[in-house]
């Protein structure tokens, strides 16, 4: 396979450079001095051809004016001289031949063309012989006209000769130029060459105490090698205070990693107990409210039964709250175990539970097949959950409910999304939709703490994705969140 120049190294490219460039210029010169030489002497022919005839006109008057054939076919007999005259003839004013000259005797009279008015000679090139025609006058007046025909042998050689002279100089030039250049090339290109070698070596071994070689070349290739070489000490000492600066950022790192571990330990003790400090009052509280409402509801009027019934539903939301501000401690603190998710099957699983919890609510849920992330699944599945329940939630007052679970790709990045046909949000309140305790629908609408998008929205980060919401108010909201380096497979009606 034939290398391209690019492939070369520097001082052979340079070589081979100068010798198209020189090659270039040499056949250039040669071809417009051969296309010179060639209209020169074509010029030069018709020229002496022209002389030739004029001669003989000026010698065939007297024969013309006394009509002696005879004396103007020996001034003809006088082209036997020439080698190159293949016929000739002269002619009366009528066209008719008067005498002739042929150096073959095969060769015949063709009938001369005309001259246009004014025009005493033509000539006229073919492939292999040129026609003169030249007018013959007397006192002002044409009386005949003379006809040569020439072959171009001698063009011929000369233009032979010429070539091989061309070819000689041009093979010779070519030479030369080959070895001027094999010695410039490597002089310029060694230091070059060096240059390339050192940024090589430097890249390989990340060594930036090497240099590169001083040239004795001067101008823009000595500059290059000090600005290579300043470069170098730069880095150097960068690299130094790099290698300082990472030592010291170690550990402060290692610190921080300390602070952290035990911050997220008294988080878990904290949380730990809220757990069990906090819900054994709630636990004492709906006991003894039952108890009351079991044992002594037929003493109670019935404001007091709904004071009780107000305290059983307080506790039962004191209790959620707990276990919402558990799940958003422990998305944020919980170890994670990446692994290939299959998201499809996990929102089938959400759905399947809410559907057996209330099996008297018909909602149409849509779920694309064979979408899978990498991630955590016990907190992917947190994420699916929280999303699903909230669409489930919010289409609780639709007649015909819709939920879907899909995926689309922005720029080769998949996004997925949970959709519903519910009561939907204002966008301008958008900002407010993953901040804890923020709600957009008072707790008589929807029930709910107002944490779990909060979770959500830290799982997604912890995964470095995103997560937005787009909706209007009773036109359903759609939530989107990406995770980093997703990959995932969908059969092309979902892409």
């Amino acid at each position: 396979m034939t290398r391209r120049l690019r492939d070369y190294p520097l001082a052979k490219r340079l070589t081979r450079m100068n010798m198209m460039v020189s090659g270039t210029a040499l056949l250039v010169a040669c071809l417009a001095f051969l296309v010179y030489d060639v209209f020169t002497f074509r010029d030069a022919v018709v020229r002496n051809l022209t002389i030739q005839a004029q001669i003989i006109g000026f010698n065939s008057t007297s024969a013309l004016a006394f009509n002696d054939p005879k004396s103007a076919q020996n001034t003809l007999s006088a082209l036997s001289a020439s080698s190159n005259i293949m016929s000739a003839g002269i002619f009366t004013p009528d066209g008719k031949p008067f005498a002739s000259y042929a150096s073959n005797v095969n060769d015949q009279f063709v009938q001369i063309p005309p001259l246009l008015p004014g025009e005493s000679d033509a000539h006229t090139f073919k492939l292999n012989e040129l026609v003169l025609l030249h007018t013959i006058v007397l006192d002002g007046k044409p009386v005949g006209t003379v006809y040569i025909r020439s072959n171009l042998q001698r063009f011929y050689d000369r233009l032979w000769q010429y070539l091989k002279i061309l070819v000689l100089v041009f093979l010779g030039s070519l030479i030369a130029a080959r070895i001027i250049s094999g010695f410039v090339g490597k002089a310029v290109a060694e230091p070059i060459v060096n240059l390339a070698e050192t940024a090589q070596k430097v890249s390989r071994d990340e060594n930036y105490s090497v240099r590169a070689p001083e040239s004795d070349i001067g101008g823009e290739i000595a500059l290059l090698n000090s600005a290579f070489n300043q470069m170098l000490e730069q880095i150097e000492l960068r690299d130094q205070e790099l290698q300082d600066a990472r030592l010291g950022l170690e550990k402060r790192v290692e610190e921080r990693t300390r602070q952290l571990v035990a911050a997220n330990r008294e988080l878990e003790a904290f949380s730990y107990s809220v757990s069990h400090d906090l819900r054994n009052p709630l636990e004492i509280i709906n006991g003894f409210s039952y108890l009351l409402l079991q044992e002594y509801g037929d003493k109670l009027d019935t404001q007091g039964k709904e004071h009780l019934h107000e305290v059983t539903a307080a506790t039962k939301r004191m209790a959620q709250l707990i276990d919402d501000l558990l799940g958003l401690a422990q998305a944020s603190t919980t170890a994670m175990h990446r692994e290939n998710v299959d998201l499809s099957n996990l929102a089938l699983g959400v759905m399947k539970e809410l559907q057996r919890r209330e099996p008297m609510r018909k909602v149409e849920f849509q779920v694309a097949p064979s979408m899978n992330a990498d991630g955590d699944s016990r907190l992917l599945r947190i994420v699916l959950d929280n999303l699903i329940r909230n669409a489930w939630k919010y289409t609780s007052g639709v007649t015909q409910a819709s939920v879907e679970f899909g995926c689309n790709r922005e720029n080769g990045v998949p996004v997925f999304f949970v959709r519903d046909n519910g009561a939907g949000f204002d966008p301008q309140y958008s900002d407010r939709l993953f901040k804890p305790f923020q709600r957009l629908h008072s707790k008589a609408e929807f029930p709910g703490t107002g944490v779990g998008l909060a979770t959500v929205q830290r799982i997604i980060h912890r995964h470095g994705g995103e997560i937005w919401a787009e909706g209007s108010v009773q036109h359903g909201a759609t939530f989107y969140f990406r995770l980093q380096s997703e990959e995932i497979a969908m059969p092309k009606r979902w892409a």
